[in-house]
Protein backbone atom coordinates (compact mmCIF):
# COMPACT_ATOMS: atom_id res chain seq x y z
CA UNK A 1 0.00 0.00 0.00
CA UNK A 2 0.89 3.49 -0.04
CA UNK A 3 -0.75 5.58 2.77
CA UNK A 4 -1.37 9.32 1.54
CA UNK A 5 -2.57 11.90 3.27
CA UNK A 6 -1.10 13.96 5.03
CA UNK A 7 -0.32 18.04 3.59
CA UNK A 8 3.60 17.87 4.73
CA UNK A 9 6.75 15.89 5.07
CA UNK A 10 6.47 12.16 7.15
CA UNK A 11 9.00 12.14 9.95
CA UNK A 12 7.97 9.26 11.61
CA UNK A 13 6.40 5.90 11.50
CA UNK A 14 5.60 2.76 13.35
CA UNK A 15 4.05 -0.45 13.48
CA UNK A 16 1.40 -1.53 16.06
CA UNK A 17 2.81 -4.49 18.43
CA UNK A 18 -0.05 -7.01 16.74
CA UNK A 19 0.96 -5.40 12.91
CA UNK A 20 -2.48 -4.13 12.08
CA UNK A 21 -1.81 -0.69 12.42
CA UNK A 22 0.49 1.98 11.44
CA UNK A 23 1.06 4.93 13.09
CA UNK A 24 2.64 8.39 11.01
CA UNK A 25 3.82 12.04 12.32
CA UNK A 26 4.32 14.70 10.33
CA UNK A 27 5.34 18.28 9.99
CA UNK A 28 1.24 19.12 9.36
CA UNK A 29 1.12 18.31 13.01
CA UNK A 30 -0.89 15.28 12.72
CA UNK A 31 -0.79 11.89 13.86
CA UNK A 32 -2.40 9.38 11.74
CA UNK A 33 -3.15 5.59 12.45
CA UNK A 34 -4.00 3.55 9.13
CA UNK A 35 -5.29 0.50 8.92
CA UNK A 36 -2.43 -2.47 7.64
CA UNK A 37 -4.66 -4.07 5.74
CA UNK A 38 -6.73 -1.69 3.17
CA UNK A 39 -5.06 1.58 3.94
CA UNK A 40 -7.77 3.35 5.14
CA UNK A 41 -7.28 6.04 8.42
CA UNK A 42 -8.82 4.87 11.40
CA UNK A 43 -7.86 8.47 12.86
CA UNK A 44 -6.29 11.77 12.89
CA UNK A 45 -4.97 13.06 15.72
CA UNK A 46 -4.40 16.82 15.68
CA UNK A 47 -3.60 18.93 19.13
CA UNK A 48 0.00 19.41 18.42
CA UNK A 49 0.87 23.03 17.30
CA UNK A 50 3.91 22.29 14.97
CA UNK A 51 5.53 18.93 13.36
CA UNK A 52 5.00 15.73 15.05
CA UNK A 53 8.99 14.26 15.06
CA UNK A 54 8.07 10.70 16.95
CA UNK A 55 5.78 8.57 17.46
CA UNK A 56 5.82 5.71 18.97
CA UNK A 57 3.15 2.12 20.16
CA UNK A 58 2.61 1.01 23.73
CA UNK A 59 3.79 -2.25 24.22
CA UNK A 60 0.11 -3.65 24.07
CA UNK A 61 -1.03 -1.50 21.38
CA UNK A 62 -3.26 0.56 23.12
CA UNK A 63 -1.84 3.99 23.37
CA UNK A 64 0.25 6.28 20.99
CA UNK A 65 3.17 8.59 22.34
CA UNK A 66 3.64 11.44 19.96
CA UNK A 67 6.70 14.30 20.43
CA UNK A 68 6.70 17.27 18.39
CA UNK A 69 8.58 20.98 17.47
CA UNK A 70 5.77 22.47 20.09
CA UNK A 71 8.45 20.66 23.19
CA UNK A 72 5.15 18.26 24.27
CA UNK A 73 4.93 15.28 24.25
CA UNK A 74 1.02 13.69 24.21
CA UNK A 75 -0.59 10.37 24.83
CA UNK A 76 -3.44 9.37 22.54
CA UNK A 77 -5.75 6.13 22.91
CA UNK A 78 -5.84 4.30 20.19
CA UNK A 79 -9.21 2.82 20.61
CA UNK A 80 -10.98 6.45 19.86
CA UNK A 81 -7.59 8.60 19.18
CA UNK A 82 -8.75 11.20 22.26
CA UNK A 83 -5.42 12.32 24.65
CA UNK A 84 -4.83 10.87 27.53
CA UNK A 85 -2.26 12.91 28.96
CA UNK A 86 -0.30 16.45 27.34
CA UNK A 87 3.62 16.16 28.47
CA UNK A 88 5.25 19.57 28.86
CA UNK A 89 8.70 20.14 30.11
CA UNK A 90 10.90 20.13 27.21
CA UNK A 91 12.14 23.58 26.88
CA UNK A 92 12.81 22.84 22.90
CA UNK A 93 11.88 20.15 20.29
CA UNK A 94 11.35 16.79 20.72
CA UNK A 95 12.79 14.47 18.11
CA UNK A 96 12.01 11.05 20.02
CA UNK A 97 9.88 8.93 21.89
CA UNK A 98 9.96 5.60 23.25
CA UNK A 99 7.45 3.14 25.52
CA UNK A 100 9.50 1.17 28.65
CA UNK A 101 8.91 -2.52 27.92
CA UNK A 102 6.24 -2.66 30.30
CA UNK A 103 4.25 -0.02 28.82
CA UNK A 104 4.23 2.28 32.31
CA UNK A 105 6.98 4.81 31.10
CA UNK A 106 7.38 6.68 28.25
CA UNK A 107 10.85 8.06 27.64
CA UNK A 108 11.67 11.55 25.99
CA UNK A 109 14.81 13.02 24.28
CA UNK A 110 14.55 16.75 23.02
CA UNK A 111 17.15 19.25 21.69
CA UNK A 112 17.29 20.94 24.95
CA UNK A 113 20.00 18.29 25.78
CA UNK A 114 17.37 16.40 28.29
CA UNK A 115 15.59 12.92 28.23
CA UNK A 116 12.84 12.84 30.22
CA UNK A 117 11.08 9.53 31.80
CA UNK A 118 7.33 10.07 32.29
CA UNK A 119 4.56 8.08 34.15
CA UNK A 120 2.22 7.15 31.83
CA UNK A 121 -0.52 6.73 34.35
CA UNK A 122 -0.24 10.21 35.13
CA UNK A 123 1.92 12.55 32.79
CA UNK A 124 4.22 13.04 35.23
CA UNK A 125 7.85 13.45 35.29
CA UNK A 126 9.40 10.19 36.93
CA UNK A 127 11.29 10.47 40.11
CA UNK A 128 14.39 9.29 41.33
Amino acid sequence: HILSGHTLDVYSVAFSPDGTRIASGSADGTVRIWTVADGTVEHILSGHTWSVTSVAFSPDGSRIASGSSDYSVRIWMVADGTVEHILSGHTLDVYSVAFSPDGSRIASGSSDYSVRIWMVADGTVERT
